[in-house]
């Protein structure tokens, strides 16, 4: 079971993360505002109806997407992930997640590691990669952020 207040360093499908069930947690980690969303990591299509409402003609694209994140009308921000990541946030719930470095900052893997209260690693090891796509799902159009 995750604890509520503890960070955890993973190795995403994109990029080396922090991800925790506590916002401002990581915000304390990350040092930025608390006020700057951070993207809630969903294994499932229910999850994301709790977030808000992902307007109708985009359904198909959420369902399909690999790698992306989404960004609501009502401002809320997720990412349906696939693969063995899902079967850690299925068992947990939502988590909030954010890349693994200070705010405005290059990743650094003994930062990274030093701020992490729990380090998750497996045979890839920690790699920084190409961070997801992100889109602006609007009630009729969509719009690339990232």
């Amino acid at each position: 079971m995750m604890h509520k207040e503890r960070v955890y360093l993973v190795q995403t499908d994109t990029t080396v993360g922090w991800v925790s069930r506590s916002a401002k947690r990581l915000a304390q980690i990350k040092k930025r505002p608390l006020s700057q969303p951070f993207l809630t990591a969903v294994a499932d299509l229910r999850s994301v109806a709790s977030l808000g409402r992902v307007p109708g003609p985009f359904r198909a694209m959420v369902r399909r997407a690999g790698r992306t994140s989404f960004v609501l009308p009502s401002g809320a921000s997720f990412r349906l992930v696939k693969g063995p990541h899902a079967k850690l946030i299925k068992e947990t719930g939502p988590l909030y997640t954010t890349s693994a470095n200070l705010h405005g900052k290059a990743f650094d893997e003994q930062i990274a590691r030093e701020r992490a209260d729990v380090w998750v690693e497996d045979a890839r090891g920690y790699r920084e990669a190409v961070p997801s796509a992100i889109w602006r799902l609007g009630r009729k159009k969509k719009r690339r952020l990232r």
